[in-house]
């Protein structure tokens, strides 16, 4: 699944254009590498999102086929940690 589809799936980021803007910008990491929007996540990836005013890390624990409920959207992955 895409990266910028994973993060409005999953509720990371509202919507699909603004994590399209924010991977744009270099303010998401997959892995320790700035990701572009297209890039394809897999099981066991590390995403890193800067927010405005924190940091979250988050390891990817089920690659979704489609949209999921709300209460389904976190077991979608774990928080690793969040910073500033």
């Amino acid at each position: 699944m895409r990266l910028d589809k994973f993060l409005k799936v999953s509720r990371l980021i509202k919507r699909r254009t603004v994590a399209n803007t924010v991977s744009e910008m270099g303010r998401v990491l997959v892995n320790g590498q700035s990701a572009k929007p297209a890039k394809q996540l897999k099981v066991g990836d590390i995403v890193e999102i800067e927010y405005a005013n924190r940091v979250e890390k988050i390891e990817v624990l089920v690659i979704p086929t489609g949209n999921v409920s709300v209460q389904e959207a976190s077991s979608l992955y774990r928080i690793i940690g969040t910073g500033n």
